[in-house]
């Protein structure tokens, strides 16, 4: 049973490890991060998982990472924000006290602006860390000398 894990467990690591699968995995996690859904980012990262093949599943976990609770005050302010931006200010300015006495009431008559500035935010997310985890890797692997073209469909870490 142990064994069968650990093989399943690296067939994930080891799956469309390219600079390009880690950094659209990685990218995905990030745009599903922002998303208020509360309570369902797991199952849209299984979702995505599934209907993105060319993506790596661990980076899509990993990339869910960026919305911890200490950013999660952050990001939801400034999807809040963006999205009263984007309806043109039609709803009140989210203060620091809304945020602290948030419950699902408020949650409900702020959540048009805040889902549509996520959906904006998300994507703004998702570009800047693939290309930021596309570089890294590309990076680290030029310096480790693997030697491989980033199209490469070598399974190798």
């Amino acid at each position: 049973m142990k064994l069968k894990i650990k093989k399943i467990f690296l067939k994930l690591i080891l799956e469309n490890s390219t600079p390009g699968g880690i950094a659209l995995g990685a990218s995905i996690g990030a745009f599903i991060a922002v998303l208020p859904v509360y309570g369902l980012h797991t199952v849209l990262v299984v979702i995505a998982a599934i209907i993105v093949p060319p993506a790596n599943k661990v980076a899509i976990f990993l990339g869910t990472n960026i919305s911890l609770l200490p950013t999660l005050p952050f990001i939801t302010w400034a999807g809040y924000e963006l999205g009263r931006l984007i309806l043109w200010g039609k709803f009140d300015p989210l203060t620091w006290s809304d945020l602290k006495n948030i419950n699902f009431q408020k949650i409900a008559c702020y959540y048009q602006p805040l889902f549509l500035g996520s959906i904006v935010l998300g994507l703004i997310c998702a570009i800047i860390v693939y290309f930021i985890t596309l570089f890294t890797v590309k990076g680290i692997r030029g310096r480790r000398g693997d030697g491989r073209k980033a199209g490469s469909k070598d399974k190798e870490i």
